[in-house]
């Protein structure tokens, strides 16, 4: 009873964990873990039909998803997220791989974010670390040396790990904004380099398409990560509803509003690839005549890629601390830290496992085509926690709720049929990602080399839960 009241004193509940994460906390959260500036570039590589997808995601994935996140979490305040959803639903086993897999598809997510921050970076060099721009070594490096810098942040405390996430938002926001203005006094001055007709809006069914189309639904995923840190979130029942919807509002406008900037920059043919919002950048601010200002906003791009990262080794890594709680994995990633109050055996082998995931990717294969593998393996195996989720969202709604649960507007008579229609639009993405892109030389093995990663990756997951079960049941 002492070490509960002295926990409550000092904001820390009954793992240890210091409750630091406040509304404004988590709202910066929501963006930089959400909004991914690559996204943008992507988006306008499809040209103008873009905006009428950016909307269809938004519509089918984002609103399912962030409602049943509100609920969820009302329903479940607690550390772990998605795995304690799927757990609480469909039992240990199930709750197990769910989570396995969640944490697992962060591992390709890391470099591949990473890769897209160090070729932002290279803006800053005014054109002299061109060579780098193909060079592999570098693109390794960077995410290496980044990783091991946010990890040794998250270890160190809850409140720094929180600050890295904040500034870094500012990185994300703010350089959409910086392109609207741009790109605005570029078409008063110059046009646009992407005509907007009606016919040009009404997306044709392509190949090109349907691989953007899973690629925008993956843009907008993220928004579940805060609740793996639901112990270490200031009321969480509220604060999680009210900051996914203060990020939702600057998610959609970014997406949507930077888009249409960079098609002003460029056509749609030279913003592919992962420097594709470099190259729009640099065009913008040379066409306003502020080439210096490609620096600026190279570096706040980084800034928010490499946040993005960040904030979901912060998040993510609160999976396997509860996994090694319920002894599903070893109990030393349950640990906290005597002194610094975080899970740092968690936090630490998640990040040297994203440091090894950007070595491992790299080997054998150009930068590009490491960018395009960990881009599809991150979708399909983030994905399918989706379907979980969407699944638990809908099973749980057969079960009591407590005093103070805040529900979707409706109860089960709205939440069934948008659970549903979340669960779908997360299957068709699921197919859609597994088509290669059009510059993939050999598709066969480019779609077996996801599958069978995926299979490994779940696989493995089902292996460690068998094991570990046995050993809890005889402990």
């Amino acid at each position: 009873m002492a070490d509960e009241v002295k926990a409550a004193a000092d904001g820390r509940n009954n793992h240890g964990l210091k409750r630091v994460l406040s509304f404004r906390d988590m709202t910066f959260f929501y963006i930089v873990v959400t909004l991914s500036l690559r996204w943008i570039a992507t988006a306008a590589a499809a040209g103008p039909s873009a905006l009428v997808v950016w909307v269809t995601a938004l519509c089918l994935f984002f609103l399912p998803l962030a409602f049943s996140v509100m609920e969820l979490t009302s329903r479940y305040p607690h550390e772990g997220g998605v795995y304690v959803w799927a757990r609480e639903a469909f039992g240990d086993g199930i709750g197990f791989v769910v989570g396995w897999a969640y944490f697992m598809a962060n591992l390709p997510y890391f470099p591949s974010v990473l890769y897209f921050a160090a070729a932002t970076a290279l803006l800053a060099t005014k054109g002299q670390g061109a060579a780098l721009a193909h060079d592999p070594v570098y693109f390794a490096a960077f995410a290496v040396l980044w990783l091991l810098v946010i990890t040794l942040v998250n270890i160190r405390s809850a409140v720094a790990g929180k600050w890295v996430n904040n500034i870094a938002s500012f990185g994300s926001w703010l350089p959409v904004l910086a392109l609207i203005v741009l790109a605005a006094v570029a078409y008063v001055h110059h046009g646009s380099a992407t005509h907007f007709t009606a016919s040009a809006i009404v997306p044709r069914p392509s190949l090109k398409n349907a691989i953007f189309l899973s690629s925008i639904f993956f843009a907008f995923a993220g928004c579940e990560a805060g609740s793996g840190m639901g112990d270490e979130i200031r009321d969480a029942r509220r604060t999680v509803p009210k900051a996914l919807l203060a990020a939702g509002v600057v998610l959609a406008l970014c997406y949507i509003l930077g888009t249409v900037a960079l098609m002003v920059a460029l056509p749609s043919s030279a913003v592919s690839g992962v420097n594709g919002l470099a190259n729009g950048v640099r065009v913008l601010c040379a066409m306003d005549g502020v080439p210096w200002f490609a620096v600026v906003l190279g570096l706040l791009i980084t800034l928010g890629a490499m946040g993005s990262a960040a904030s979901n080794i912060t998040s993510t890594a609160r999976l396997p601390f509860v996994a090694g709680m319920d002894r599903y994995l070893p109990r030393a990633l349950g640990w906290v830290h005597p002194r610094w109050r975080t899970p740092w055996v968690a936090i630490a082998c998640y990040g040297v496992a994203g440091m090894l995931m950007t070595v491992l990717s790299q080997a054998g294969t150009t930068v590009r085509g490491a960018y395009d593998v960990l881009l599809s393996m991150t979708v399909i195996t983030l994905f399918l926690p989706y379907l979980a989720l969407f699944a638990a969202m809908i099973k749980l709604q057969w079960k009591p709720v407590g005093e103070g649960v805040m529900r979707v507007p409706g109860g089960a008579k709205a939440a069934i049929p948008l659970a549903a229609m979340g669960f779908v639009s997360t299957l068709v993405t699921i197919g859609l990602s597994l088509i290669p892109s059009a510059e993939e030389t050999n598709k066969v093995l480019a779609v077996s080399k996801v599958l069978v990663a995926t299979a490994v990756l779940i696989g493995s997951g089902a292996a460690v839960y068998w094991v570990q079960r046995k050993k809890v049941v005889v402990g």
